[in-house]
């Protein structure tokens, strides 16, 4: 999904750019807001690819591990 400014001569120069950097204190609280309002566009974005730092992924990994159901 894409916001349209108008032809492309109009288009502002960040709209051109295809990744943004910013904290993660910025997108969390938005998205776990979006996911506990059940937010239809979430949906367009879930085959997205994400960054993230190595240790933030051992961390959701490790997450992931324990907070399993036990059997």
């Amino acid at each position: 999904m894409r916001v349209y400014y108008g032809p492309e001569s109009t288009a502002p120069e960040q709209a051109a750019c295809e990744r943004v950097t910013l904290p993660l204190k910025e997108v969390v609280p938005l998205l776990a807001d979006a996911v506990h309002s059940q937010r239809t566009w979430l949906a367009d974005f879930e085959d997205d690819e994400i960054t993230v730092s190595a240790d933030l992924y051992e961390m959701l990994l490790a997450y992931q591990h324990y907070r399993r159901p036990s059997a």
